[in-house]
């Protein structure tokens, strides 16, 4: 099947004036152009543009999707389709006895990409990895200042508490000592935002006198090479010739920018769209049966999620939190909003994580119930309040705005009246973390496989402020997450984990509402496309049938 539309010329022809922009090596401008002729080429038709192309600077799938998951590595990666790691920039490591000083040896011979902007003279060595993670840690690296850089990730994940120091040994080793144990480093290593960078072409954009060209124009040692993005249309990508495990099957890759679900579809049945992402889940019992499509599925590792600003009253109230989770008819919600591809929440990890805590009983839809809790909290005749809808689909939530009617509906029966605010997906996010909000629909997806993932980052009195939006500070939780860190046995971690969902439960930062089932609707003619657990994109070893 070819790519016959108008989309697929356009940007057939916004890729070749790319290529004549960016000045690939001789090698791989060769294969540009091959590409460009041939229909050895994947488009990924998205929902929404990318935030940005650097992973240290974004907290945001459909950025890593385009940038980190097909320009970077990382020192260890995530097998493909699972929750293990593998070596990848380091080809293997030692872990001393006190859990404290990992010591990684570097891969030799990889090599990073030649753009317009640079060309390397060294291949992959210590030095990138001291520069992609002191950017991030030192408050005096010439680079943390950078395109206002926030590192949000980073902070989530604790690192700047938890990174001891970073040392280059030799050229091809490095020693990271932790403050303290934490059995989720290693699978923290194969995150997005840890990605490695080019130290040399840093230096380079930095004697320029432009070092944000490094975060906007990618240069990484990944399976596709950077060529251009043309702002809320596509981004487009050429095969690295000299990738290290082999050069992918594909000449080139072009994410679109589809904002309508419903266009997306018809792109996809044209044979303009090879994968799409956030079909309506109205199409999905149709793509069941459409010919024009192979329907991939798995169950996702994520949340969605009502947070409350705990630091706002009547917010910070935890009778008026109960209350609300008492107002809220999940069942409805799954079945209006879900439509079969969702399950409800009572907990902020899904039921396919470890150490799930399926005790824990839900509020059960009860108006009569949050109506006594609003009276004993001192609003027997409710409030009013602003509540704050995310404009984006995502992973976790088909629909926010239908959800975000639901709920609305369901708390004015109990006298309780939102008003709905929403904000560009960006200007969303900085106003929730500098405590703005007051209600709102969010969503997470794990990237690590590991529970500390989700209770973390998100509920952690430490990320108040960054990716805890809720602002909940508990210090008997926070101590359960602290003591379960430093632990090796799964078991006792399990155990402490539960506790902490028992707590967040009690507090009730959140109404847990779904976890969302993934769907890939892919073109018949792709091959090798395997889901991620994490909801991202990879396209490394992705195959097209040109015929």
């Amino acid at each position: 099947m070819k790519l016959k539309t108008t989309l697929t010329l356009v940007t057939a022809s916004l890729f070749l004036a790319a290529c004549d922009q960016s000045g690939t090596s001789d090698k791989n401008a060769q294969a540009a152009n091959h590409s460009a002729s041939s229909n050895n080429t994947f488009v990924y038709c998205t929902a929404k543009a990318p935030l940005g192309f650097s992973p240290a600077l974004v907290m945001e799938g459909t950025s890593y999707n385009a940038s980190s998951q097909q320009v970077y590595n990382r020192l260890v990666e995530f097998k493909k389709g699972s929750t293990d790691i593998e070596p990848a920039l380091a080809e293997s490591w030692e872990i001393s006895e006190d859990g404290l000083t990992y010591t990684f040896h570097l891969r030799k011979g990889v090599k990073f990409h030649t753009t317009k902007e640079f060309t390397p003279t060294r291949d992959f060595n210590a030095d990138d990895v001291l520069f992609s993670f002191q950017r991030q840690l030192d408050p005096n690296h010439p680079y943390h200042n950078v395109s206002k850089g926030t590192y949000p990730y980073f902070k989530a994940m604790k690192f700047p508490d938890l990174l001891k120091s970073v040392e280059k040994v030799d050229d091809n080793t490095v020693r990271i000592t932790l403050n303290k144990k934490d059995a989720t480093f290693l699978a923290s290593l194969g995150m997005d935002f840890i990605s490695i960078y080019s130290a040399e072409y840093a230096d380079a954009m930095l004697k320029a006198g432009k070092p944000e060209t490094i975060d906007h124009r990618p240069v990484g040692t990944g399976p596709f090479i950077f060529v251009d993005y043309k702002i809320d249309q596509a981004a487009q990508y050429v095969a690295n010739e000299n990738y290290w495990k082999g050069r992918t099957p594909l000449d080139r890759l072009v994410i679109s920018i589809v904002p309508d679900a419903t266009t997306r579809y018809a792109k996809l049945q044209a044979g303009t769209c090879d994968l799409i992402l956030f079909p309506n889940v109205a199409d999905l019992a149709k793509m069941k049966t459409d010919p024009k499509v192979q329907l991939l599925e798995q169950k996702g590792l994520n949340v969605a999620y009502i947070a409350f600003n705990t630091e706002k009253a009547p917010f910070d109230n935890v009778k008026v939190r109960q209350a609300l989770n008492y107002a809220v008819d999940k069942k409805a919600i799954i079945d209006a909003v879900y439509q079969g591809a969702g399950t409800p929440a009572k907990n902020p990890l899904p039921p396919t994580i470890w150490s799930y805590n399926d005790e824990v009983q839900d509020y059960p839809y009860d108006p009569e119930k949050a109506k006594q809790l609003l009276a004993e909290a001192g609003y027997p005749n409710g409030f009013e309040t602003d509540f704050w809808i995310q404009p984006v689909v995502r992973a976790s939530n088909p629909n926010p705005k239908r959800m975000a009617e639901l709920v609305m509906a369901d708390w004015a029966k109990i006298g309780v009246k939102a008003n709905p605010v929403t904000y560009e997906w960006a200007d969303y996010q900085k106003r929730a973390k500098a405590g703005e909000l007051t209600a709102g629909i969010f969503g997470w997806s794990g990237d690590n496989g590991d529970p500390d993932n989700f209770l973390s980052p998100l509920l952690a009195s430490t990320n108040a402020g960054n990716s805890n939006l809720a602002r909940f500070k508990n210090p008997e939780f926070d101590a359960l997450l602290d003591k379960a860190i430093g632990l090796t046995n799964r078991e006792e971690r399990a155990a402490l984990y539960k506790q902490a969902q028992v707590i967040a439960h009690e507090q009730a930062p959140w109404i847990p509402v779904a976890h969302s089932v993934g769907f890939a609707p892919l073109s018949p003619r792709v091959k090798g496309y395997v889901q991620s657990p994490f909801g991202y994109d990879a396209f490394y070893g992705v195959s097209v049938d040109g015929k």
